[in-house]
């Protein structure tokens, strides 16, 4: 067969596939249209949370969760790569009662989903971090606090009625580092995630887009109209911060990271590793394990997906420590396919703060209810009745 006529197939195909995507994806968004007015019970899937809260916040702050750098193209990128991916359907297993729980540093979760660090949620609503932190506490998930959160962390482990995580921005002055993470280490936190992937400077044309649109000078959310966490995030209270300038210095480097090892004595997880050599250096550090994340496609615009980094980074950590994955995962099935394709755990981040903008409480306790059913029914389809069964032979690439 001619090439010529090889390519016009292909390009045929390809257009095919484009249009029933884009299809889809319309008639998604008109039933999320209607679902914006409806009641909690009406709400099918993540999506529908995201209509919602969409339509329930203001311009500025709908645009600082949604924004990515540059074109977006990343945060799209990051959910749409899961798609390269097929989940391989087994019969004849009995998936009658199949098991969601994991074990992770010793704790066992009913799920692999987690609550991922989220910055100033009373941006999305009132009860902020302390209504995600009481829907971790009903759902007994894990959940993982923001440096940048709009309460301080003994309020949250209050609410969530147990320890949770600390995601630490960690500042060029290493005065300000060590005493947050001391903060942490009193309220009880069991785990330090370091960022390490939000560099300063960073291009967030929607976030400014959405600023022009919003008329409003919110005083409550920020200082000069202006997102400065660093002198206005409780985590930072009683801390003199006059020497910050960068909240992720550029001059970081892996000797920064074995000071940081030297000085945590609890698990120590980097978070923000998108390379398989990056990874295998933590781990040479003594790191206890890596969160493969690009900050939801919120800082760099590489258009390198999360999940199509994550098999490089499991290979490099060939066993050591636990990999977990956040960024784009909006379905049950794209949990399925990140824990096949080596993810420990699974992290939420923009469904979460939907579900929270939306309805509170309630909503985060829907969005994570939502993460179970489905991977519960796509457990079943492939034949897989516990998550530790869920490995690299379950999926194909497409």
């Amino acid at each position: 067969m001619p090439e010529s006529v090889i390519r016009s197939r292909q390009r045929r195909r390809f257009l095919l596939q484009l249009g029933s995507l884009s299809i889809a994806a319309s008639t998604r968004a008109a039933f999320a249209t209607e679902l914006a007015e409806s009641r909690i019970e009406d709400v099918l899937n993540t999506f529908d949370l995201e209509a919602i809260a969409r339509r329930k916040l203001p311009p500025a702050h709908w645009a600082y969760m949604a924004t990515g750098v540059d074109d977006d193209r990343t945060v799209a990128i990051n959910h749409e790569a899961f798609s390269n991916y097929a989940i391989r359907a087994h019969r004849f297993v009995d998936v009658s009662n199949v098991k969601l729980s994991v074990v992770l540093f010793g704790e066992t979760y009913p799920t692999p989903v987690y609550l991922s660090a989220v910055s100033s949620q009373r941006a999305f609503h009132p009860d902020a971090e302390l209504g995600t932190a009481r829907a971790a506490a009903t759902r007994s998930a894990l959940m993982m606090m923001s440096t940048a959160a709009s309460t301080g962390i003994e309020d949250i482990v209050d609410a969530r009625n147990g320890p949770v995580w600390m995601q630490v921005y960690p500042t060029d002055d290493w005065a300000v580092t060590r005493a947050i993470i001391a903060r942490a280490r009193r309220a009880g936190s069991p785990a330090i995630a370091l960022t390490v992937d939000n560099m300063t400077g960073r291009n967030n044309e929607t976030l400014t887009r959405g600023a022009r649109a919003d008329t409003r000078r919110c005083t409550d959310c920020h200082i000069n109209n202006s997102h400065d966490f660093i002198r206005k995030a409780p985590m930072f209270t009683g801390i003199d911060v006059s020497r910050v300038k960068e909240h992720t210095p550029s001059a970081i480097t892996w000797d920064f990271l074995k000071r940081l090892r030297d000085a945590v004595d609890v698990k120590l997880l980097v978070k923000g590793i998108m390379t398989g050599e990056d990874a295998a250096q933590c781990v040479e550090h003594g790191v206890d394990g890596i969160i493969v994340s690009n900050h939801g496609g919120r800082d760099e615009e590489t258009l390198h997906a999360t999940i199509e980094a994550l098999p490089e980074v499991v290979s490099a950590v060939n066993g050591r420590v636990p990999v977990l994955l956040d960024g784009g995962i909006r379905r049950g099935t794209d949990v399925f396919k990140a824990l096949a394709l080596g993810a420990t755990a699974v992290g939420i981040g923009r469904p979460q703060v939907w579900g929270l903008a939306a309805f509170g409480q309630p909503g985060v306790e829907l969005a994570l209810d939502i993460f179970t059913r489905e991977l519960r029914v796509i457990m079943r389809q492939a034949g897989v009745p516990s998550v530790s069964g869920i490995d690299s032979s379950r999926v194909m690439r497409r």
